[in-house]
């Protein structure tokens, strides 16, 4: 094992990447909309006391809010979906291509906000944070733990109960209440952030004009949950893993965390970008028959977990994965067909031909459901080979269909 962790990560990597308040706050505001008196009540049965909101704005509201946006980001983003890498944020803002003067989301004209999402680890109430008070942490029907003064300043960890896509949007709907949001222009987002805005739309009506899920799909498939059951194996197989309650220790599950994320990425990619990209060539050329010696590939790999490890959390890895695989809009409703015709705002939803991880039938799905329950939705195909990323890379392509769409729906305010 050492001689792997040396070929392959040079240095130790931290314990957690998770933003905490003693860190550049950044552009991010903070909206606290728990305060113990009233405890948020999870979809699952848990209770959290205390729940901090990070989110950011940008454009300017106008008179009546008629025209604001919601972003809402994918697994491991943040509220940080446009702007430059600085002190506050180790990665650039995960949407820039799109989102700012004059792109798709145009801030000249809207006013976008996104939020990290429950159980986030960059300023929103996660796993790496610590409880209020130790007496009024959490309850979860499952467990009969108890709070003890040793826990008073020690975070959650293991003890941060389950979360689901809905209570991600309940809390992003009661920070609307706090920004003066009676309804969304639009709501945006890939991946996981279009399982927020489908949600938007099933929950919340009247509280949304136009919703855009893009690359995302109605329900989680078997597929999809067997990748993200497997990295969090990953995680938990971990030696510094300790079932969760890592922070006080000199070592945290990193290595488990970045093997996560290089799983992850080869189902965000597709074989025609790796072909092209990598080939066959050896990173490690002196080292071609060492058991270790690397490919470029697998340097790429590398590479990108150490990347997230340095900005993310791995109980927030555990936590959101899943929430993505409890997504089905259709539980509790009749099923998938019955809550998508309950959907009658305009929807945009747009595939990518060479996404293994969210495949095009899953918004053809979301495509015919809508229109045969008697709503408007506009189907369209990216033809990329960057595979499932493409919905952040492609912003060529997708500029055209966003822009019009919410120009349409901003004429009929």
């Amino acid at each position: 094992m050492d001689e792997l962790l040396a070929s392959r990560f040079p240095s130790a990597l931290p314990t957690t990447g998770a933003w905490t308040p003693a860190d550049p706050p950044g552009d991010r505001s903070f909206f606290n909309i728990a305060d113990g008196k009233y405890p948020f009540a999870l979809e699952g049965g848990g209770r959290l006391k205390e729940i901090r909101v990070a989110y950011e704005t940008w454009g300017t509201l106008n008179e009546g809010a008629g025209n604001a946006v919601l972003v809402c980001h994918a697994f491991t983003g943040d509220s940080h979906a446009t702007g430059e890498i600085t002190s506050a944020y180790p990665a650039g803002g995960w949407w820039n291509n799109v989102v700012g003067p004059g792109k798709a989301i145009d801030t000249n004209r809207y006013f976008v906000v996104c939020s990290n999402v429950l159980g986030g680890c960059q300023g929103t109430t996660g796993p790496a944070d610590a409880p209020p008070e130790p007496e009024t942490m959490f309850s979860t029907p499952d467990s009969s733990r108890q709070a003890d003064a040793g826990y008073k300043a020690y975070p959650y960890g293991s003890r941060f109960p389950v979360v689901t896509i809905r209570d991600m949007v309940r809390v992003q709907a009661l920070l609307a209440n706090h920004l003066g949001i009676r309804c969304w222009l639009s709501v945006a987002g890939g991946s996981m952030g279009g399982m927020q805005a489908l949600e938007w739309a099933v929950m919340y009506p009247k509280r949304v004009r136009s919703i855009l899920p893009l690359a995302t799909c109605t329900a989680s498939s078997p597929t999809q949950i067997a990748w993200n059951a497997v990295g969090r194996l990953a995680v938990a197989g971990d030696p510094h893993w300790h079932n969760g309650d890592y922070y006080d220790k000199p070592s945290g599950p990193w290595w488990g965390l970045a093997v996560a994320r290089e799983l992850a990425q080869v189902t965000y990619r597709s074989s025609a970008m790796f072909d092209h990209r990598f080939g066959r060539d050896s990173f490690d050329l002196d080292n071609f028959y060492n058991l270790w010696g690397r490919f470029e590939i697998e340097s790429y790999l590398d590479h990108h977990g150490q990347k997230l490890v340095r900005r993310f959390d791995a109980n927030t890895y555990m936590t959101i994965s899943k929430a993505i695989d409890l997504h089905d809009i259709g539980r509790n409703r009749g099923g998938v067909a019955t809550a998508l015709s309950r959907i009658k705002v305009p929807v945009l939803t747009a595939a990518i031909s060479s996404d293994i991880l969210y495949p095009p039938y899953q918004q053809q799905e979301i495509y015919d459901g809508v229109v045969n329950g008697g709503g408007d939705c506009r189907f369209v195909m990216i033809d990329s080979d960057e595979g499932h990323d493409a919905f952040l890379l492609e912003t060529g392509q997708m500029y055209k269909p966003i822009s019009a769409f919410l120009d349409e729906i901003h004429e009929t305010v």
